[in-house]
């Protein structure tokens, strides 16, 4: 495999990770220019090697942060979760929800108690009766999947 081949498939694991970093061309630091094992678009690495550049190094914090293409508030980030939890700190976290948190069970319940009712209900109006009845919007799209996880696991 050609190292370009390697490099694509490694820059798209990267980002499929989440773990990309936005600016590898502001990583200035001496290792990630001279050195081929330290590798500036993986943000992991750079934030760690930024840590141990202030911490072993004694480098300024704004110094290293500038050096590693990174702001200092996501020098403390890093820091505070480097000393939570080891270098899995470092690791990007899911964004997002964690569960269709709107759609709770007695939710779920009445849009199927709503269906039942009425068969060619869409999701667009099982969204406006949740709204209406429970207070809050849903995206028609989050009760289709909602619906289709109740299939699955009904079969």
């Amino acid at each position: 495999m050609t190292r370009s081949r390697r490099n694509d498939a490694k820059t798209q694991a990267l980002k499929d990770r989440g773990s990309l970093h936005p600016r590898p061309d502001k990583v200035s630091d001496e290792l990630f220019v001279r050195e081929e094992f330290f590798d500036p678009r993986d943000l992991v690495q750079v934030k760690y090697e930024m840590l141990r550049r202030v911490r072993v190094d004694r480098q300024p914090i704004q110094n290293a942060a500038r050096a590693f293409g990174l702001s200092r508030p996501t020098f403390y980030q890093a820091q505070t979760a480097y000393e939570r939890a080891g270098l899995v700190g470092l690791l990007p976290a899911k964004r997002g929800p964690r569960r269709a948190h709107k759609l709770s069970e007695p939710v779920m319940a009445f849009v199927r108690q709503e269906l039942a009712s009425d068969l060619s209900l869409q999701a667009p109006e099982l969204a406006r009766r949740v709204k209406q009845r429970f207070g809050f919007a849903v995206h028609p799209r989050s009760i289709q999947r909602a619906l289709a996880r109740g299939q699955k696991k009904t079969e």
